[in-house]
């Protein structure tokens, strides 16, 4: 075989594997491929609200940076006003979250300076500040919102509860909806 034969013959092999690789979704057992909507249809059939956020940096200052982040919420909204907001796949999933995990725990708030909620939410381990502590500002941003840039503390497994709803909670005070209702994965504790 020459070595262009050769060459082309790899070539062929390569784009076939890698165009293959690229068109094929991953799939898991017991993971629908229209988790999302089904995740959305959920929020409403629970009385809540989908509302997709993009993540902003710089949020307190003139010039907020759209970062490449999106995701869709739950707004759960009581009829006092209060609300609480947390990831629909972190609503949806049978399996445990680090959210709902820290949302059904209630540990007890620590000594916190600053801003109480993102402090509890670094205590819990997860976090809710885009940049650091600079002052800059970011979240989670839905224009006209009556929460335009949202606290969301995020955990490692990426799921999310925003970080009032949480403090709030530890507190025993119900924002919007009480989860342990409407999360599907029910509380082990």
């Amino acid at each position: 075989m020459s070595k262009s034969l050769f060459a082309a013959a790899i070539i062929a092999a390569m784009s076939a594997f890698v165009g293959g690789a690229a068109s094929a979704a991953p799939t898991f057992p017991g993971v629908s491929p229209n988790v999302d909507q089904q995740a959305a249809d959920y929020c409403t059939r629970t009385g809540g609200l989908v509302e997709t956020r993009v993540a902003v940096y710089g949020s307190n200052g003139p010039n907020t940076l759209q970062l490449a982040g999106v995701r869709q919420f739950c707004q759960y909204t009581a009829k006092d006003g209060s609300r609480i907001h947390v990831l629909d796949s972190t609503l949806y999933t049978l399996k445990p979250t680090l959210a709902a995990l820290a949302y059904y725990a209630k540990v007890p708030l620590g000594t916190c300076q600053g801003n109480p909620a993102s402090c509890y939410c670094s205590q819990l381990g997860g976090s809710d500040q885009f940049g650091g502590t600079t002052g800059a500002g970011g979240g989670w941003f839905l224009k006209g919102s009556i929460d335009e840039t949202l606290e969301a503390c995020i955990f490692p497994d990426m799921s999310s509860i925003d970080s009032w709803g949480l403090a709030y909670h530890t507190n025993n005070i119900i924002r919007g909806k009480n989860l342990a209702r409407v999360l599907r994965f029910k509380n082990p504790y």
